[in-house]
């Protein structure tokens, strides 16, 4: 099927722009971007605020934002490239990689029962916080910085819902993923991204964690509103033994081709197969429905229905920073969201869910 532009895209645009300036004023955000592409162009954009305040940047394509657990994502698509290399099977139980997780307590049977494609699917029982104990401290680790903290609270641990049963989002399941990924490959699982998923795409100016030098003058940071008055958080913290469910800071321009390579635009090397990619997108369990949207979990990625259509996508949360991808593959479009500040008089999630469920209605629907 082929999808010309809507006519009437430059109109529903202009709305769209207005609308999300506006609502970012009226929410004391600091700084922030929502894109529209279609066939691999960029067809919508609205820069708006600070990437910084001091010294002073203006948000813009180049700006690097950190994009938090949009990562799982990527890492999903990892796991699937050594799949596809026939070094893992999705049905493998994740203790035939990592034998330490049999200390974790199953109230619900024996942990060999616990696949990988539960962990990808958020449904393997596994608690969300990668780490509920402190972080209340200004000395304590942003995030466990070793493989050995997690092992060591194993016992300590325990299945929160029956494994395959239902959703529920889990941090620490991913973390798994990202160890059997470097455990296979060989190479740090920061590494194995940049040769094989980073670099192949052309995300030349993505990293994980700390930020490289040379790329720091590009550099979001992020706010957090206390009185009326935006205090910076800092612009680098370290995701530690976490960055395969949170790591990933890209630039907008490295997203952008991020989101080409899932609509299906083509790229000068193989990443995934088109089918592996499409495998990951099968929905899962059911989640919920909130103002029409009905929301159900893939392998990884999340798929959300309304109005006839579904897009697939996922969001990001870590500091201050707020984010959001959503593909439609059938015409070849998607939308990417980012914002910069949380705290008093603000809502973030909210203000998350407002935009991209703006967009399903008057951008997204265009195409149906």
């Amino acid at each position: 099927m082929t999808f010309a532009q809507p006519r009437s895209f430059s109109q529903a645009w202009k709305a769209t722009d207005h609308y999300f300036r506006q609502t970012l004023r009226d929410q004391q955000v600091v700084g922030g971007a929502l894109l529209f592409l279609e066939k691999g162009k960029v067809i919508g954009h609205s820069y708006v605020g600070m990437a910084d305040l001091a010294p002073p940047r203006a948000v813009d394509a180049q700006t690097i934002f950190h994009w938090a657990s949009i990562t799982k994502t990527f890492t999903a698509i990892a796991l699937m490239q050594l799949r596809d290399r026939g070094r893992l099977s999705l049905d493998d139980p994740l203790t035939k990689y990592l034998p330490e997780l049999r200390r974790v307590h199953n109230p619900f049977g024996s942990m060999d029962d616990l696949t990988l494609k539960m962990a990808l699917s958020h449904s393997a029982g596994f608690r969300d916080p990668t780490w509920p104990w402190g972080g209340d401290q200004p000395w304590h680790p942003f995030e466990p910085t070793e493989w050995s903290q997690l092992v060591a609270m194993f016992p300590y641990t325990e299945i929160l819902v029956a494994p395959g049963t239902r959703f529920s989002y889990s941090n620490p399941a991913i973390i798994f993923l990202g160890q059997i990924i470097a455990q296979l490959s060989g190479d740090p699982f920061e590494v194995y991204m940049d040769k094989n998923v980073l670099k192949p795409l052309g995300m030349y100016h993505s990293y994980y964690d700390t930020t490289p030098y040379h790329l720091l003058r590009y550099r979001a940071n992020n706010y957090t509103v206390r009185d009326g008055q935006p205090h910076a958080n800092g612009i680098d913290f370290d995701t530690g033994i976490t960055a395969s469910n949170g790591g990933l800071n890209a630039p907008l321009d490295d997203m952008v081709k991020y989101l080409n390579f899932l609509t299906g635009q083509p790229t000068e090397y193989e990443i995934l197969k088109r089918a592996s990619l499409e495998e990951l997108w099968q929905v899962q369990h059911p989640i919920e429905e909130v103002e029409g949207v009905r929301s159900s979990v893939a392998l990884s990625f999340f798929v959300e229905a309304f109005d006839g259509m579904e897009v697939i996508g996922h969001t990001g949360t870590q500091k201050a920073f707020y984010s959001f991808f959503y593909v439609h593959p059938t015409s070849g479009t998607a939308c990417l969201g980012i914002t910069n500040t949380d705290g008093d008089g603000t809502d973030p999630e909210q203000l998350r869910r407002d935009i991209s469920h703006y967009v399903f209605q008057h951008l997204f629907r265009l195409y149906s």
